[in-house]
């Protein structure tokens, strides 16, 4: 199959190879889990509502890693509101719960002539190298994305990333959706120690967004920073082709 997911059930889904995780092969890489965890809660949003209430953050908890093997999820309104909403979605393998979702969806309002940002442009991806992301990490997804990248030292990195792979097979997944599930590559484009030296996996992804994500590529202005006990955070400032649209963090247990 050429796309990450199938869905085999109201909310269970089974990963295809192409979900191969980097830490370890047997396991998933948590990235497009995220985005079908998006994909839920929106095709929740529309199934009760029809205003289109628009999702600005998103954030995820990781409870551990999951095996090549279906999950079930399930979608659970936290506050309604006519113009708010926190939503939860949870991911969950053998009863077990594995990937927590909470989304803040917020209603839209005309601010056109107030948009603005103080973020910095990224070169174009056409100005950017292409990067073979395989010759610093293994596995079924790694393999599956197109990365070009400025290396720009130890821990520090801009980068273009897409794929040709759906989300989910067989089902018309929102821009939003696909970005999500990319963002948890944002931890390997910028490393600042070469993972065969140094663990260093992520424990949480947050993504705060001040506007929609345009189709295209995705673009990540990263810093990666450890600290002296243990800890780290990896930052992005993320960009579509049209310029900045929001930003994200992890949450990074550091292990020599």
């Amino acid at each position: 199959m050429d796309c990450y997911w199938q869905r085999t059930g109201p909310r269970t889904f089974a990963p295809t190879r192409h979900v191969g995780g980097a830490w370890d092969l047997d396991t998933q890489h948590i990235a497009t889990l995220l985005g079908v965890l998006a994909h839920e809660v929106e095709r929740d949003r529309d199934a009760r509502r029809d205003d289109g209430l628009q999702i600005t953050r998103i954030s995820y908890d990781i409870l551990g890693t999951v095996p090549l093997e279906p999950v079930d999820l399930e979608v659970t309104v936290l506050r309604a509101g006519r113009t708010i909403e926190l939503v939860e979605a949870r991911a969950c393998h053998g009863g077990r719960p594995v990937v927590l979702l909470r989304a803040w969806l917020t209603a839209g309002y005309p601010t056109a002539e107030l948009a603005g940002t103080r973020h910095e442009p990224m070169p174009a991806p056409d100005e950017v190298p292409a990067w073979d992301m395989t010759t610093l990490w293994d596995g079924g997804f790694i393999a599956s994305v197109e990365v070009r990248r400025h290396d720009l030292g130890p821990g520090r990195a801009q980068s273009w990333v897409r794929t040709t792979h759906p989300l989910v097979a067989d089902e018309e997944v929102s821009r939003l959706a696909q970005v999500a599930g990319l963002l948890d590559i944002t931890n390997g484009v910028a490393v600042r120690v070469a993972p065969k030296d140094v663990s260093f996996p992520n424990l949480d992804l947050t993504a705060h967004l001040f506007r929609a994500p345009a189709p295209g590529w995705l673009g990540l202005d990263t810093t990666v920073s450890f600290g002296p006990e243990g800890a780290g955070v990896t930052t992005s400032v993320l960009h579509d082709e049209h310029g900045t649209f929001g930003v994200s963090t992890q949450c990074l247990t550091v292990r020599p």
